[in-house]
């Protein structure tokens, strides 16, 4: 990955200065940088600052003596290329197709088979206007990737969602485009917890962060494969250029569940979301009257919760999906012995259909957050013994790139019962 041709174009946006930082970790990383610049950022940076961080002349104007077919040759000799930071404009331009500027002809006559990544950087209305998510949903589409925005105060005084990711951040998910592992694996990971809504303020719910979940997502992300990280709305997000989308209740999840795969052909499913077990039927008040969960219940008194089983999603999934693919089941258990362990697992493997189980114990959770675990196989062997969870999200990848693809599997099948007599 060291030492790549890398375009960074620069935008109108007083995020700029960061994009600076940017440009200087990539080069310090031992990558050859250029830049080019809209009108739009040189109201913001000079021309000066990129070229001395570069080494390379700053390119701006389509039509500068000798820079005619520049928009041909620089994606032909970019390995990748960012723009950050990237405004609402600029996003909405190439959603539009627009190349009469030199940053949409880049973007038109880019080789599309190279990553090309933006940063946004905007106003949080802005960031959340209808224009701005229809044209960054049809760019991903193209296969454009998004290092997605923080939230926080952003420089016009108001507080949301549109900070520019911080630098080290987008050059971890550059570098992890230009990663190209000998498989692309496509990644649909859930994790963090379900609450079921009790009344309109109270949940049941679990202790789930999905610190596991989004590990595996960032490593995976990084390592150059295409990740879908689906979370509980209150879980870790993602530290790599992953899409994510978020849910609350078990209902969320299923309908999250349900439109992805059937949407899209994944290689793999991790189903890490701890999932809740039961949600609210009735609520029974003290004076014996019975009330379904919503609004806000009288405080005081102790009302019964009437619950319901939800099923069990981990049994469903493969008949939601479009296509075959490598199932990852978690189990947890809480102080078991082996024996009892085991079983859990056994049971799991029997009515989900998982080709590999990953198993731990709360009981063996240290107090720095370490959490070892095991992935097991459905004859009981262990794939793998796994110290941490840095060292299970890399277990997980190595096992998901020995196995053939779904297609070579299907074709395998079609091929075995060809020879049937």
């Amino acid at each position: 990955m060291s030492g790549s041709n890398l375009l960074v174009i620069f935008t109108g946006s007083i995020a700029a200065y960061k994009g600076c930082e940017v440009v200087s970790r990539l080069v310090q990383r031992g990558h050859r940088v250029r830049c080019v610049a809209t009108p739009s950022a040189l109201k913001f940076i000079g021309p000066a600052t990129l070229e001395g961080l570069t080494g390379s002349a700053l390119l701006s104007d389509a039509f500068a003596p000798g820079a005619a077919l520049e928009h041909i040759n620089l994606t032909r000799w970019a390995d990748a290329v960012l723009v950050c930071p990237a405004t609402a404009n600029t996003l909405n331009r190439f959603a539009a197709g627009l190349g009469d500027d030199f940053a949409g002809a880049l973007f038109l006559a880019h080789d599309r088979t190279k990553p090309w990544l933006v940063a946004p950087a905007m106003n949080p209305a802005m960031w959340s206007h209808p224009a701005t998510v229809a044209s960054l949903a049809k760019l991903r589409d193209w296969g454009v990737r998004c290092i997605a925005p923080t939230s926080g105060r952003t420089a016009c005084g108001e507080t949301g969602e549109g900070r520019l990711a911080e630098p080290g951040t987008i050059v971890a998910a550059v570098e992890a485009a230009l990663a190209r592992p000998a498989r692309q694996l496509r990644v649909l990971v859930t994790a963090g917890g379900t609450a079921e809504p009790v009344d309109g303020v109270r949940v049941l719910t679990n202790t789930s962060t999905g610190a596991t979940g989004a590990l595996i997502a960032t490593h995976l992300s990084r390592a150059g494969h295409d990740v879908t990280l689906l979370r509980a709305q209150n879980a870790i997000a993602a530290d790599g250029p992953c899409r994510e989308e978020t849910f609350v209740t078990f209902a969320q999840l299923e309908a999250g569940l349900r439109r992805l795969l059937a949407a899209h052909p994944f290689d793999a499913v991790i189903h890490a979301a701890a999932v809740s077990d039961y949600r609210v039927d009735m609520v029974v008040m003290a004076d014996g009257a019975e009330t379904a969960a919503g609004g806000k219940l009288p405080s005081g008194g102790a009302p019964l919760l009437k619950l319901r089983p939800n099923p069990r999603l981990v049994d469903q999934v493969r008949g939601w999906s479009r296509a075959p693919f490598t199932l990852v089941a978690f189990k947890l258990t809480h102080g078991a012995e082996a024996a009892e362990a085991d079983a859990a697992v056994s049971r799991l493997f029997a009515h989900a259909g998982a080709d590999y189980v990953v198993h731990n114990d709360l009981s063996a959770k240290r107090a720095d957050g370490t959490f070892p675990a095991d992935i097991l196989r459905p004859d009981g062997s262990v794939a793998a013994h796994c110290p941490d969870r840095t060292t299970l999200a890399a277990e997980l990848e190595r096992l998901l790139a020995a196995r053939p693809s779904p297609e070579s599997r299907i074709e395998n099948r079609k091929s075995s019962h060809a020879l049937d007599p």
